[in-house]
């Protein structure tokens, strides 16, 4: 077919007209991010052991890029490792790879380790260690010389490819070497080997005085029960104690923390001299952390370092961290200073400086320029929407900022300091990567993200900033319309969660935050999100305003955003939706009740309904206990406001939710029955606290259909 010149040009122009009014499908508008509509990256990226170059995953290999040059050459690929196994180790797909240097790493395959070395210009695959089927929570020596593990709840030790196991618990309900205090405070894992490889540090947890909390698989007939171990506010909580297994003498010492069995273990870091461990010890109360140093062949207490106490808790979060060739200087970061900084400390002369100041919080310590003594951090030192990336000098305390685009950064630092790796997004740029040379801050873009929204319909976002009543600036998006006529009238969805370690506010891409906004913004709804207090990244004061009153003052400040949406002409009053998720579908619930008149149609996601039936570490943090605040407790539970409902309310749970537990909606449900209040409910089998993956398109467009039934007509 042959087309004129004038031809040609209408068809791609109208090609690019259409190009740009494309509507997000539902799953796109909820997986879209994380699939054909992903931000181009730059996967799995590392820096070299020599600091001169830097590794990334491409598909079926690895590359090395020099930084000076960038010269660029293919480090190891699927062909070159198949070349030297036999046809039935084949790989089917490429390993993820840890590079020791550019010519040794291993790899991992179900249970089995592998290593693999460069010979020529071709690479060797040995067998390395095949670890039990059923091996989690592994950990690896850093002279490469084993792996411990856990098997169930015991711990393990591979080395040299001899097996040992370190404990004997056959009492399933005593779990060693596995992450405790249901992963508040910070903690990931339960595993801490010696820097010298001598020993390892183990939680281990007693869980038998809590009582059994049923999880039912309804997948199988008869449905199958499964019970776990779940710590309610003002119940008992498990025991933990801290074991030093030696790997010459195959004997466990446990740590003398001696004082109540229910106090919180924190924070385990190991003196870089392998003779001594630190532990943060909380008490139950949450409001008396004491750092404690510990002997590590007797298991002895040697001192307490310092003390930080508060009128309402003190929320430890990160590990000590040394300074470079130090066994006796570290960091510590608190917040006790209403903002969270970083602290010099001695081990034997305590509190050094004060490095960090401001009304700002470090969000994240990158890593030390050892020879120039500089430290690197990520902070909302500029805005609380935004993170930079910044230098200082540990005893000068000369601060500079090393980024110099607007957004949100984050940054890898190369082992020596002197480069930094920082990718950043903001409300226009998709991504952007840089290195940053940190002694001259000159910057080589290796990276520069098209936009993958480019051809659909965005909506108008405008940034929003309200007060509280205290006069505190509140955060939030308007997301308008993408036929945004003002002289209409729209319906209004406020998304919201408000709580605690969540912030929904930032400048980064999409400017929405989310592109189910997006696509309802297309289907001509207004869509409103704040960060009320009780949110993350906006200090101590912040934070803590919401203690032993959960919802009040975060309603109190969401009631603000409706107040400003109700003076905009263009919004329906009469067409109000709300929805959030966990803390926000208990924000959502209360809303419903406790305002009934403002929010026409509600929907809840795996909702908090009784803080009495969520665990002890978070709750009490922020609720003090039931039985030292049962008004605070009563004023928080929804069960007996349930005939306030006035609008439309759906409620949505995971039926294996063992996060927030199905108990709660559950008796909310016969709460309604109780009532005679009518309301819509329904259950993801299959899910626990978050309905992912495909399933989750399904979720977001029952939320768009419920808000279209009773928002649209």
């Amino acid at each position: 077919m042959k087309f004129s010149k004038i031809s040609l040009l209408f068809l791609v122009a109208g090609t690019f007209l259409f190009g740009q009014n494309q509507k997000f499908t539902i799953a796109e508008a909820v997986n879209g991010l994380r699939s054909n509509l992903a931000v181009k990256n730059i996967s799995g990226f590392s820096w070299s052991n020599d600091h001169k170059s830097f590794y990334q995953t491409v598909k079926n290999g690895y590359l090395v890029t020099e930084v000076q040059s960038m010269k660029q050459d293919t480090l190891v690929s699927l062909s070159q490792l198949n070349k030297g196994l036999s046809a039935e180790k084949q790989l089917k797909s490429f390993p993820r790879i840890t590079f020791i240097n550019k010519d040794k790493g291993y790899f991992s395959q179900d249970s089995k380790y592998y290593r693999i070395e460069k010979s020529g210009k071709d690479w060797k695959v040995k067998d390395w260690a095949t670890l039990d089927e059923n091996a989690e929570n592994t950990e690896l020596f850093t002279d490469e010389s084993g792996f411990v593990y856990t098997v169930k709840n015991n711990l393990f030790v591979n080395r040299n490819g001899k097996v040992t196991q370190i404990t004997n618990d056959a009492d399933e309900n005593i779990v060693n070497g596995k992450s405790v205090h249901q992963q508040e405070f910070g903690i990931t894992k339960g595993i801490f080997i010696s820097p010298d490889n001598s020993k390892i540090a183990f939680y281990r947890m007693d869980q038998t005085m809590v009582s059994d909390y049923p999880i039912i698989d309804w997948s199988v007939v008869p449905a199958v029960n499964k019970n776990i171990k779940y710590p309610m506010a003002g119940t008992k909580s498990h025991h933990v104690t801290l074991g030093i297994y030696d790997l010459k003498t195959n004997k466990t010492t446990f740590v003398k923390t001696e004082g109540d069995p229910e106090q919180y273990l924190t924070v385990i870091t190991w003196n870089p001299d392998s003779k001594s461990v630190f532990i943060g010890v909380l008490n139950r109360d949450q409001n008396d952390l004491k750092m404690n140093q510990y002997e590590v062949s007797s298991g002895d207490f040697i001192k307490t370092i310092f003390e930080e106490k508060h009128e309402k808790y003190v929320e430890p979060q990160h590990q000590l961290t040394f300074f470079p060739n130090s066994s006796t200087d570290f960091i510590w970061q608190s917040e006790r200073t209403g903002f969270n900084h970083l602290f010099h400390y001695n081990v034997n002369s305590g509190l050094v400086s004060q490095i960090t100041k401001g009304n700002w919080v470090v969000t994240d310590l990158l890593g030390f320029n050892e020879k120039k003594k500089e430290i690197f951090y990520t902070s909302t030192q500029e805005t609380p929407l935004e993170r930079h990336l910044y230098k200082v000098n540990w005893n000068t305390f000369k601060t500079e900022r090393l980024d110099t685009g607007a957004g949100m950064h984050t940054g890898i630092l190369s082992a020596d300091g002197n480069y930094l790796y920082d990718s950043y997004s903001n409300a226009s740029s998709p991504r952007m990567v840089n290195l940053i040379n940190t002694n001259n801050l000159k910057s080589k873009n290796i990276l520069t993200a098209e936009n993958p929204l480019k051809n659909y319909q965005r909506p108008e976002i405008k940034n929003v900033s309200l007060n509280a009543d205290d006069g505190t600036p509140l955060y939030g998006k308007l997301i308008l319309p993408t036929d945004f006529d003002a002289t209409k009238k729209y319906p209004v969805i406020v998304y919201l969660y408000n709580g605690p370690h969540l912030q929904l506010i930032t400048n980064s891409f999409p400017a929405s935050g989310n592109l189910w906004y997006e696509y309802m913004a297309q289907r001509g709804y207004i869509v409103f999100t704040m960060d009320g207090r009780g949110s993350s990244n906006r200090g101590q004061k912040f934070e803590q305003a919401v203690f032993r009153n959960l919802g009040e003052i975060e309603m109190s400040d969401q009631l603000k955003g409706v107040e400003y949406l109700k003076s905009l002409p263009y919004v329906n009053a009469d067409k109000m939706g709300i929805h959030g998720w966990s803390f926000g579908g208990f924000m959502t619930t209360s809303m419903m009740l406790k305002h009934p008149e403002v929010f026409q149609v509600g929907v809840a996601g795996g909702p908090v309904i009784d803080w009495n039936m969520y665990e002890i570490m978070y709750t009490e943090r922020y609720m003090d206990s039931p039985q030292n605040n049962p008004e605070g407790y009563k004023q928080a539970n929804l069960l007996d406001k349930v005939q306030n409902l006035k609008g439309h309310l759906l409620m949505i749970h995971g039926a294996q939710d063992n996060v927030v537990v199905w108990q709660h909606s559950i008796k909310f449900l016969k709460a309604a029955v109780d009532h005679g209040v009518q309301m819509d409910y329904f259950v993801y089998p299959g899910h626990a606290h978050n309905v992912l993956g495909k399933d989750r398109v399904h979720l977001m467009q029952k939320v768009t259909d419920y808000f279209d039934e009773y928002l649209k007509k």
